[in-house]
């Protein structure tokens, strides 16, 4: 007769997004294994089972994170440049726990932990193949700080949207669509 599996991928999931809100609600560094599981329902058994432990649950994290973030800039690329931006400030606007851990540094500072390498990746694939199609003369290199440029662009308006900083006049929706669409204009110049 075969076990049920008891450790699943509904436990996971349940676990991940445990950590995560434990994290936003009281911080990294009070973040405990024991808290986690009986927040989830589980056991501390169940965390070591499906990822080993503390550093490895948080890395998991963070890998989930950006998987979802990777997901969420493909389905938007065929939109080109401003639809990427625009899923960017969504995804980030929907997900703000995961996106001030993914971007934060928090975790790293309390866990030793950090995305898997190659986690991040395909989540700015999208933003590369965009600005190498609105440069086709540009240089690899080129290309690259192009990338960077706008990317800078779109998380630093989206950050500060997230950290609450003062609108100075303006509405979030409108001033991040003007940014959106001026990125646009400068790249097909």
């Amino acid at each position: 007769m075969a076990r049920p599996i008891v450790h699943d991928e509904t436990l996971r999931r349940r676990l991940l997004d445990t950590a995560a809100s434990l994290i936003a609600r009281d911080g990294a560094a009070s973040l405990s294994l024991r808290s986690i599981a009986a927040t989830a329902g589980t056991s501390t058994t169940a965390v070591y089972s499906l990822f080993g432990g503390k550093a490895e649950l948080l890395t998991a994290v963070l890998d989930d994170g950006f998987a979802s973030f990777a997901a969420s800039q493909q389905e938007a690329a065929a939109g080109g440049l401003e639809a990427l931006g625009r899923a960017y400030r969504t995804w980030a606007l929907e997900h703000p726990i995961l996106y001030g851990l993914m971007f934060g540094g928090s975790l790293a500072g309390q866990v030793p932990c950090r995305p898997t390498p190659g986690a991040a990746e395909p989540s700015i694939a999208p933003l590369f193949t965009a600005v190498a199609a609105a440069l086709p003369r540009a240089a690899d290199d080129e290309i690259a700080s192009m990338v960077a440029v706008v990317w800078g662009q779109v998380h630093g308006l989206v950050s500060l949207e997230l950290a609450g900083a003062p609108a100075a006049g303006w509405i979030w929706d409108v001033a991040y669509d003007a940014a959106i669409s001026q990125i646009g204009r400068s790249l097909r110049r």
